[in-house]
């Protein structure tokens, strides 16, 4: 079993780079049919959407615009209960398509909040892909549109997730030894 060391804590190999690729194709292709026609602009949720917004731009080929967020909720292995936005969006997205690129959907809170935030600048419809998708840990009712894995509600890092910043460069996703 290949493992990894970050601060003292060890993690496992979870999710191999090849297997992570080959469902960002899949997304990738099903948002190349859905979004075709809709000048949609993809809003990567940073730091630990980076690879994978960067992966999914990579095989998107419909006309669109990438742009980034930064929002903050967790504080080592622990989610903090308040969201903060540390830069925002710059773009106009007025009756346009917003397909907000997130690492890991787990509670939703941070999801909520965010959508939330781009409804009031009215776009025509927000979509969400996650890399990841925890729905034992979902509380508030979101359903992404394209979601590459559906994983229990384990601590990973990796593939531009961290534990106290640490971990992102990996190219693959690592869970916690001691959980599933």
């Amino acid at each position: 079993m290949e493992t990894v060391e970050v601060k003292g804590k060890e993690f496992a190999l979870f999710l191999g780079r090849d297997m992570i690729q080959e469902r960002i194709s899949v997304i990738a292709e099903q948002m190349n049919h859905d979004l075709d026609g809709k000048n949609p602009i993809f809003l990567g949720v940073l730091n630990g959407a980076f690879m994978f917004t960067s992966d999914l731009m990579k095989k998107t080929t419909i006309p669109c615009q990438v742009s980034f967020i930064k929002l903050a909720s967790y504080q080592g292995m622990e989610r903090g209960s308040t969201i903060h936005e540390v830069f925002g969006l710059t773009e106009r997205i007025e009756g346009r398509t917003v397909v907000v690129v997130e690492d890991v959907v787990d509670s939703g809170h941070t999801m909520r909040q965010l959508i939330d935030s781009l409804r009031s600048r009215n776009p025509l419809e927000i979509k969400i892909a996650t890399l990841l998708f925890k729905p034992e840990a979902m509380v508030c009712g979101i359903s992404p549109d394209y979601i590459a894995f559906e994983i229990p509600n384990d601590f990973v890092i990796g593939y531009g997730m961290d534990y106290d910043g640490y971990g992102r460069s990996f190219d693959q996703v690592y869970s916690k030894l001691g959980t599933t």
